[in-house]
């Protein structure tokens, strides 16, 4: 497959990448500043960009502001050099969010259909599935500059290889949506994806150092640290869902006992519901329980919508833990914020004053001071849009 990069051809091939470096980067550059980021004169710059201009990777985007003279000419990404495709796989569905090479969204596509399994057949069909969704938005695959594939659990980014859907020593995932998608493709774990798409493009834009806490079935960290994503030595940071804080006996899916994820998720406040009405506790869930139908996260916290009282108590109680835990992380790191997200975030209402009660509680007041708690702005379709701005972001490496 022919990559966007070597599709750069000519005698100005390395500076052509140096500028759409720089101007993935930047918004804009006037020629000069160009020159002067690349040490050559101002006629050369002029001839390259001229080139560029005519082969759609730039155009002219305004003015430079002067006082007086003639106005010189800002050049940036032409929004329709290509796309970026960010792909969030959910237990049993997948969201899709299409940005364009400044960086907009153009398209989200929402619960999508589809079970990944551990298997090549599996992945190459999440592969037409995207391919196809992509299609129906009017943007042509071929067009599409870099994929970008979160997935639960523990990824290494840098080997392509996911640990929950582990194919074979031979092929990484990655290998197998490059071969599906005939692109680039990183693959990214969910938490730290979701985290960049609070950065780049939510609440999180002014962050320079901040937390983003994915309360979803488990429970996930993604950190962003001076303004880039940490990873940690193999690339598996983030896991504090398995922090042993609790002493509740409970075995955790890792196999220990204590978890954090035991007593602050969607699968804890699942058990917790089915414990209480089990005791006999009355919720609009009971009826369904007593007929021995299956009660879902979903159904859940579609009760918490409807102001279920026990549904809201039960949220009431994993808010409170969760508190606890983002108190010791804020006395850890001292963050600008820490962002809630994940599937709990829409429980906002009933989720947050006991959490915020908590971190008041138990957290240095000298730190905690200094840090802001905010829920996502971007909700569940975080994680996509986080995926296609990591996949901008692989080929500005590239480039630079």
């Amino acid at each position: 497959m022919e990559t966007f990069l070597n599709s750069i051809h000519g005698r100005y091939a390395s500076d052509k990448k140096t500028i759409l470096g720089l101007c993935m980067n930047k918004y804009s550059y006037a020629l000069s500043d160009l020159a002067r980021e690349l040490g050559t004169s101002i006629p050369k710059i002029t001839r390259i960009v001229t080139e560029m201009v005519n082969e759609g990777y730039l155009v002219e985007v305004g003015k430079l502001e002067s006082a007086s003279g003639r106005r010189p000419s800002l050049y940036g990404l032409n929004p329709d050099a290509g796309f970026f495709v960010g792909v969030d796989v959910n237990k049993d569905f997948l969201i899709v969010s299409v940005t364009n090479f400044p960086g907009r969204q153009v398209a989200l596509v929402d619960n999508i259909p589809y079970t990944l399994e551990s298997t090549e057949s599996s992945v190459k069909g999440l592969c037409k599935v995207v391919l196809e969704a992509v299609r129906k938005e009017k943007i042509d695959p071929s067009r599409v500059r870099g994929y970008g594939v979160n997935l639960t659990g523990r990824v290494n980014r840098r080997t392509g290889y996911s640990y929950s859907y582990y194919i074979g020593e031979e092929k990484p995932i990655a290998q197998l949506l490059e071969e599906g998608f005939g692109q680039k493709v990183i693959v990214e774990n969910d938490s730290r994806a979701m985290a960049y798409g609070e950065y780049m493009a939510g609440v999180a834009g002014n962050a320079d150092t901040f937390l983003f806490l994915n309360v979803g079935w488990g429970l996930g960290m993604g950190m962003v640290i001076d303004g880039k994503l940490f990873y940690g030595k193999s690339g598996f940071s983030g896991e504090v869902g398995h922090f042993p804080l609790l002493d509740n006996n409970r075995v955790c899916q890792c196999g220990k006992m204590g978890c954090l994820e035991t007593g602050a998720s969607g699968s804890a406040l699942h058990r917790i519901v089915l414990e209480k009405l089990s005791s006999g506790r009355s919720s609009i869930l009971s009826s369904a329980y007593r007929k021995g139908e299956e009660i879902s996260l979903d159904s859940i916290l579609e009760a918490v919508e409807k102001e279920d009282v026990l549904a809201i108590e039960c949220v009431e109680e994993i808010g409170s833990v969760l508190g606890r835990a983002v108190a010791g992380l804020i006395n850890i790191f001292n963050p600008d914020l820490v962002v809630i997200g994940g599937r709990l975030s829409s429980t906002e209402r009933y989720l947050m004053p006991p959490l915020r009660s908590a971190v008041n509680r138990l957290s240095l007041n000298l730190v905690n001071s200094d840090t802001q708690i905010k829920v996502s702005s971007l909700g569940k379709s975080a994680g996509a849009v986080g995926a296609s701005f990591l996949s901008k972001s692989r080929l500005l490496s590239e480039l630079s």
